[in-house]
């Protein structure tokens, strides 16, 4: 069994080694051979520290990723994510790998974002609007700073504090950054990112022009919601596995009002194998939930054993 500790994992992943890794593993769920199975969340004795288990299996990988949220650990300086991967062994059961990788799963979430974000938004978007300023939504701006020449960074936060101090790192990045109101941010917004624990919508269809891309990271569990129903009922909808989406992604409430059976969801794995159309008009509004698939921990998983075995 090979083990790769967290200060291994994080020294070799980079934005463009996980837009590669989620790139093939958004293909790989719309295969025959990718499986994804049910998402199992749990808490642990404390009702507020929440994890979960996600697995899946394609015709080369197998295994599972554990994600941990201890939103305790913020007032202990300590990280409130964390995420651990194994690989199994093909031939013989077993585990192949165990490898820590809080850091890593911030890159393949940012990356899924980026490949979704590539595929979608107009060629001509230059401005970003972030809503929330936590350690996502710092990777998610930098990996769409890679597929695209950002002019300006929104940030959206309640927390003005936090908020500034989120401005000081993109910039430490060479990214220009603006603190607005979400009503500005909206509309100034090419492109939209919302990286939230909330549970009810950021804003409305009201505030969003024309031509958005919206790429919602923060629904990964029942009852959370950044979007509202009425803006996705108008918008064309991508996810990266519609039948998660619906039960634990943001599409949730609105499969619950009008059916998930009468909701228009395209994997985005279909757009880029080309077998489905992405982005009809350059007027169209865009949605891509990530509720997150364990093909994409795996895939990103291989290429961290690749480059640790280097």
């Amino acid at each position: 069994m090979q083990y790769i500790p967290e200060s291994q994992s994080s020294s070799v992943v980079t934005h463009e080694m996980a837009f590669e890794a989620i790139r093939e593993a958004l293909i790989a769920a719309c295969s025959e051979s990718g499986k994804v199975f049910p998402a199992l969340i749990a808490h642990g004795s404390d009702v507020n520290n929440r994890f979960s288990v996600k697995s899946g299996a394609t015709d080369t990988l197998a295994g599972l990723k554990m994600g941990f949220i201890w939103p305790g650990n913020a007032e202990k300086g300590k990280p409130t994510h964390n995420s651990v991967t194994v690989l199994f062994n093909q031939e013989s059961g077993g585990v192949r790998a165990v490898i820590e990788s809080g850091v890593v799963n911030a890159f393949r979430t940012a990356a899924a974002d980026a490949v979704a974000t590539d595929l979608l938004a107009r060629k001509d978007a230059r401005i970003l609007t972030v809503f929330g300023a936590g350690n996502q939504a710092g990777y998610d701006c930098l990996a769409i700073a890679k597929i695209r020449p950002l002019e300006r960074v929104l940030v959206v936060n309640r927390d003005k504090v936090r908020a500034e101090k989120f401005k000081l790192r993109l910039a430490a990045h060479g990214l220009a950054v603006d603190i607005v109101s979400a009503e500005e941010g909206c509309a100034r917004a090419d492109m939209i990112v919302t990286a939230t624990p909330s549970r009810s919508p950021l804003f409305t269809l009201s505030m969003v022009h024309p031509g958005t891309h919206i790429s919602c990271m923060g629904a990964d569990g029942a009852g959370k919601q950044e979007l509202d129903a009425q803006l996705l009922e108008q918008a064309e909808l991508f996810c990266d596995l519609p039948a998660q989406s619906v039960t634990i992604g943001e599409f949730q409430h609105v499969a619950a009002q009008i059916g998930s059976g009468d909701l228009s969801l395209t994997a985005i794995g279909q757009v880029l194998t080309g077998r489905a159309k992405g982005r009809s008009s350059d007027q169209s509004i865009t949605v891509f939930d990530s509720s997150g698939i364990a093909l994409q921990d795996l895939h990103i998983a291989q290429r961290i054993l690749q480059a640790c075995s280097l």
